[in-house]
């Protein structure tokens, strides 16, 4: 009876929490939309202030994020800020079809036993040491970055097999092999999508602002080139402080890797489906890596993918199974870039950002040594009060544009180097989706990311601000 009646008490405190948080974000709504100087018109006023609501209630989640996003529309339609094809542009851009042929694809995998024999495969020959089964899952899930889009996706189809592996070695909750493989999984899909240009909302979003402000963009292997250093040695100095954060105690893992064994000799040979699943995947991947040839912007091949999969005769997955996908997410994603193109028609991102323009914050952007700096570090600052990822690349790109162009600098440099540090959330669990999926198991806490999160944090600054200042410049991507 005693955990049942606190059992209650902790829901009853959380939705406490959950009205207080909507009511003070509705507040600080109403208040910018009447205390705002006079000198800013009603549109550019009802679109700054439908933003801070919806990047509060985006960040405390106090209702769904698919809700906000609706809500987010709604004030914008019902305080007639701009036309309603304006509000609803967001949903026709080709990055909302390229996260639903991302969910698609990844219900498709899920269909087949490819994940699970590559797993057992891996746990199987490698699975004889903690240090062995860490890196070997922080590097499979950036070998999936490669055919999975989204970080949320592939972070949710590896918990269930991360939280296996603690439970076969009969680690408890608390301990530091719980928490080195929990913290890693999060971290991994925090980079994973660094140098892979599909692999994370974020990415594609910066793309979609790029080409609405400037009409200028990068392609797939432009992304790749640019971004692949930062990856490589992210991916060799994360796993090294996680280990050095939480060395696992001692476990027999015999048992497991047996246990793995079997499992894989128990799915048999390579099945029919799982070859047409590998064969799709490879082909989609050949034409996110030849945009440049062919022109396509990346959501056709993610499309093609998603037909291949579930076309009668020759696809291996039915077609009701490839439609069920998060919509919270395609609505999160639609909502956030039509509150970007409202905040560009109503001239609102030229408000904020002349909040910006004062001489010596411009001159400081006009030096590419300090300006980059600068970005980096102003993009993780702002990362940590703005936490959606999306929300947050919707929200800073502009006004870092805006500066870039009034500076006189390349608004792609700085636009790519702050979209990139915008993935690396590892702080709070609410930062990123792949932290939150992690937190959702319930077998780590918030205050299991703070040490490793600051350290993280700090490696990803300096790792990101050093390539800029070398392999950057050696490319000639900025003078």
């Amino acid at each position: 009876m005693k955990a049942q009646s606190h059992l209650l008490n902790k829901v009853h405190i959380k939705g406490n929490k959950k009205i207080v948080s909507f009511v003070i974000s509705a507040m600080i709504f109403l208040g910018l939309l009447i205390f705002l100087p006079e000198s800013v018109a009603w549109s550019p006023r009802v679109a700054i202030s439908v933003m801070a609501f919806g990047v509060l209630l985006w960040a405390l989640e106090p209702i769904p994020l698919g809700m906000t996003s609706v809500l987010a529309l709604i004030l914008l339609f019902l305080f007639n800020a701009v036309s309603a094809e304006t509000v609803l542009s967001g949903f026709s851009s080709p990055a909302v079809f390229l996260i639903i042929a991302g969910m698609m694809i990844a219900q498709g995998v899920n269909q087949t036993a490819l994940m699970d024999r590559i797993t057992y495969a891996f746990l199987a020959k490698c699975g004889s040491s903690a240090k062995n089964i860490f890196m070997g899952f922080f590097l499979l899930m950036q070998i999936q970055a490669f055919f999975i889009p989204a970080t949320a996706v592939r972070v949710q189809l590896m918990v269930p097999v991360v939280v296996s592996v603690i439970n076969a070695v009969g680690a408890k909750q608390g301990s530091n092999f719980s928490k080195l493989m929990l913290v890693g999984t999060a971290f991994a899909g925090n980079i994973s999508g660094t140098a892979i240009l599909t692999a994370a909302v974020g990415n594609i979003l910066a793309i979609e602002i790029l080409t609405i402000y400037t009409g200028g963009s990068l392609s797939y292997f432009d992304w790749l080139l640019y971004a692949l250093p930062i990856w490589l040695l992210l991916i060799l100095c994360i796993p090294l402080m996680l280990w050095r954060q939480f060395r696992p105690e001692d476990y027999s893992f015999q048992e497991l890797k047996r246990d793995m064994s079997v499992k894989r000799n128990e799915l048999g040979s390579i099945s029919k489906k799982e070859k047409k699943c590998l064969a799709i995947l490879s082909f989609t991947v050949l034409l996110w890596m030849t945009q440049s040839i062919h022109g396509y912007h990346p959501t056709v091949p993610a499309l093609i993918a998603v037909i291949l999969m579930s076309l009668p005769g020759f696809g291996f997955v039915n077609w009701k199974k490839m439609v069920q996908v998060n919509f919270d997410m395609v609505l999160l994603i639609g909502a956030t870039l039509s509150l970007g193109f409202c905040l560009i028609e109503t001239g609102a991102i030229d408000i904020l950002a002349n909040l910006f323009t004062a001489g010596v914050v411009l001159e400081a952007i006009g030096n590419p040594w300090i300006g980059i700096i600068l970005v980096v570090i102003i993009s993780q600052i702002f990362h940590l009060g703005v936490t959606n990822v999306s929300t947050a690349v919707v929200t800073l790109l502009p006004v870092l544009i805006g500066l870039s162009i009034e500076a006189g600098i390349d608004p792609v440099v700085m636009s790519f180097a702050a979209s990139v540090t915008l993935l690396f959330g590892f702080i709070l669990v609410v930062e990123t989706m792949p932290n939150v999926v992690v937190h959702g198991t319930g077998l780590i806490e918030q205050r299991d990311f703070y040490a490793s999160g600051i350290i993280g944090t700090v490696i990803s600054i300096i790792i990101t601000i050093v390539v800029a200042f070398t392999w950057w410049r050696w490319l000639g991507f900025w003078p």
